[in-house]
């Protein structure tokens, strides 16, 4: 799964990379986002805009929102059939900016907390799906969840799941509305390269969404 990540480019940079334009979204440097929270996504196969969703996905079908905190992710193998995804997955998909995201790798020692990023450093896109869901009072709430697919070789060694990753040259693909046939955006949803990504251990402070700074990012 994932379920936490960081985002600490500045705004400004982050439109330089995913190709989107002012007005822009307040969104400072965030060293810990966690579910429920408010992420920063970009939509349009055109004109790309950002904006902010909620992280956990509630469809419009829902009766309440809550259903969303147990959809943040949706597995890339089987989206396409669930219910909650697959509307989405044709119609409505997202870059979710990033630049590192975090997994717990198991030793003897307990659950460590592993930072993975790309080698370069470079800020990346995660595929998601979105959704826009009108409550019983009238509220209007946008919100999405994150793909999920099989490990590299790289995330093998500390978890079963990994962000599905979009590569900079499909990014248009995964934006594109047109189209529509899940099979179509298969190149998308692979797992990435393994040699173009790092992993390193941080701070246990990541441990709780509480805290969310760059001591975070510190080796222990």
């Amino acid at each position: 799964m994932c379920g936490r990540y960081s985002l600490t480019a500045s705004i400004a940079e982050l439109g330089e990379r995913f190709e989107f334009g002012p007005p822009w979204p307040d969104h400072p440097p965030r060293y810990n986002i966690a579910p429920t929270q408010h992420v920063l996504t970009v939509v349009g196969g055109g004109a790309r805009r950002a904006g902010l969703m909620r992280w956990g996905l509630i469809p419009p079908w829902a009766r309440d929102a809550s259903i969303g905190n147990r959809m943040i992710n949706a597995r890339a193998e089987t989206a396409a059939e669930r219910p909650s995804f697959r509307a989405a997955l044709r119609r409505r998909r997202c870059l979710v900016p990033a630049d590192g995201f975090y997994e717990w790798r198991r030793t003897a020692l307990g659950r460590r907390p592993m930072r993975i990023t790309l080698a370069s450093g470079e800020p990346f896109a995660m595929a998601g799906l979105w959704e826009r869901w009108r409550g019983p009072a009238g509220e209007d709430v946008a919100s999405c969840a994150i793909l999920t697919t099989e490990p590299n070789e790289l995330m093998r060694t500390i978890h079963d799941r990994m962000p599905v990753i979009v590569p900079r040259e499909l990014e248009g693909l995964w934006l594109d509305a047109s189209v529509r046939e899940p099979a179509d955006l298969g190149p998308a949803l692979a797992p990435y390269d393994p040699a173009a990504m790092r992993a390193a251990e941080v701070s246990p402070l990541v441990n709780s969404p509480a805290n969310d700074g760059p001591e975070l990012l510190a080796a222990p």
